[in-house]
């Protein structure tokens, strides 16, 4: 009986296996697609590149492209489409309504914050209430605190080159985009920016989440189990320790500002000067004002306004200490807003230079931004390209690499190149358009002033104080090798060593 059972229970998972794979091929409404069989049919393929080889799978969908074209089926459910010129279509915005893949959001690990909401009603409201938290106007009026920060990271790396240290500069800058956001979100900075060697276990726990983010994808179970986590419980057992340790004590904080801030005061006679306080606002819905809503956004604003921003001062770091030239001419074209070193120009005032904007452009078209695909739904609405219907409800994506390797629109695009903005602009050319490291249309990332403002006024004082060598670092350290959600090189974590050979007096 026990074998007949097992025959029988064998007998039905291949005759739904054959099913399935029949219906994917011939009668799944994604059917006439070109792709390869094994990608139509399994998830298999991707699940082998992503978690087994890590990260792997954006060159398999590079080669599938090369094989089949612009448009191809990457697995059972998603269409992948290079072509730059139809990014705004797939990620639009105004009155087209766009919703997230909750198969990719999941792997987030926070289901209250902004970035994870998949509905586009939901994520409407959700941003109206922080739009105007993070508008230009309001940046500009952060400044003072921004510039604080950049010349307490001066003081720093002064000292970095009086004891003659090599200093690695993703943490060096996490240290003070962690310390503006952590100000902006909750009114006081974490110190990040006076800790030893600019110590920063939150950020490396971060890190090593994002190692979990392709299985985090293919095992949901997991990323449920690991947003439910007891944190107060685990943290006085000792459960958990080291970076991951640090960062349940963050999350735990958060977690009593959240609950401070749902019940104080201040929310009902003033306005909204840190993240909590417009959260938590009067006017804000009441089923929004939750501890876990609040914990989650800041815990996103947190990574999301620390790690990106970080990785594009340390890319234009890199270059600037591998290329002399580039660096003196940088730093004479400074001297027309900064005639001396310590000279403190305005965000506007720095936008005006061109070559310090075409430094900053190319940073951000090597730096990427999130890596992963991040598909989007369009539900209501069937998407044309070419000859191809794509059905509403249909995850669609494009890799944030492939526009910004182009080479029709980039040339040489793996070149460090700030004079291409300088040229385009010259030829009325309008590049910016295909610079996608904050996405774009109606979820397009929210901190975007504040990552201007933070990238102009720390890069004019690096260039304008410091000479830089690179140290043990090679561009290995510093390239997509890898899609981790986040750009991971081939080996290692992102880095970029340098040694300040000078500081420069006039």
């Amino acid at each position: 009986m026990t074998l007949l059972l097992i025959s029988t229970a064998f007998s039905g998972i291949v005759a739904y296996l054959i099913t399935r794979t029949i219906y994917r091929l011939y009668f799944h409404r994604l059917s006439g697609f070109p792709g390869p069989k094994i990608a139509a049919i399994s998830f298999l393929p991707e699940f082998y590149h992503d978690v087994i080889r890590r990260g792997m799978y954006i060159w398999e969908v590079e080669r599938m492209h090369e094989e089949y074209g612009p448009i191809v089926r990457i697995n059972p459910r998603e269409i992948h489409i290079k072509d730059p010129f139809y990014y705004d279509e797939i990620y639009a915005g105004g009155a087209r309504i766009r919703d997230k893949d909750p198969a990719l959001t999941i792997s987030l690990l926070t289901p209250h914050a902004m970035a994870s909401t998949n509905g586009h009603e939901q994520h409407r409201v959700r941003r109206n209430i922080l739009g105007n938290f993070f508008s230009r106007r309001s940046v500009t009026n952060l400044e003072d605190v921004i510039q604080e920060k950049v010349n307490m990271l001066k003081g720093r790396l002064l000292e970095a080159f009086d004891e003659a240290k090599v200093v690695n500069l993703p943490p060096v800058f996490a240290a003070l985009t962690a310390d503006v956001i952590t100000h902006y979100c909750h009114g006081g900075s974490r110190g990040y920016l006076t800790a030893p060697d600019f110590k920063n276990n939150h950020m490396e726990a971060l890190d090593n989440l994002f190692t979990l983010f392709h299985i985090n994808r293919f095992v949901p179970p997991l990323a449920r189990i690991l947003e439910r986590l007891p944190l107060e419980t685990m943290s006085k057992w000792g459960i958990l320790s080291g970076t991951l340790g640090e960062l349940i004590e963050t999350r735990l904080q958060t977690r009593r500002q959240a609950a401070k801030a749902l019940t104080s005061p201040e929310n009902k006679t003033s306005g909204p000067e840190t993240l909590f306080q417009a959260l938590a606002a009067e006017s804000v819905p009441a089923e929004e004002k939750t501890v876990p809503r609040l914990e989650d956004e800041a815990s996103v604003l947190f990574g999301a306004g620390t790690e990106t921003t970080a990785r594009t001062l340390s890319v234009v770091g890199f270059h600037l200490a591998k290329n002399k030239d580039l660096m003196r001419e940088l730093r004479d074209e400074l001297k027309q807003v900064m005639p001396y070193p310590d000279s403190q120009p305005t965000w506007s005032q720095l936008e005006k230079l061109p070559l310090l904007g075409g430094v900053i452009q190319e940073a951000l078209r090597l730096s990427y931004g999130l890596s992963g695909r991040m598909a989007r739904i369009a539900p209501t609405e069937n998407l044309i390209y070419n000859k191809y219907i794509i059905p509403k409800g249909t995850p669609v994506s494009q890799s944030v690499y492939f526009v910004h390797h182009d080479p029709t629109i980039f040339p040489n695009p793996k070149e460090f190149d700030p004079e291409r903005w300088i040229r385009a602009s010259r030829d009325q050319v309008n590049l910016r358009k295909h610079i996608l490291s904050f996405t774009k249309g109606s979820r397009q990332c929210l901190g975007m002033n504040l990552a201007y403002a933070e990238m102009y006024l720390t890069l004019a004082m690096f260039a304008r104080n410091f000479d830089v060598d690179l140290a043990d670092t090679t561009e290995d350290n510093i390239q997509l090798g890898r899609d981790m959600g986040l750009p991971y090189p081939r080996e290692g974590r992102f880095s970029a060593r340098v040694r300040i050979t000078g500081v420069i007096k006039d």
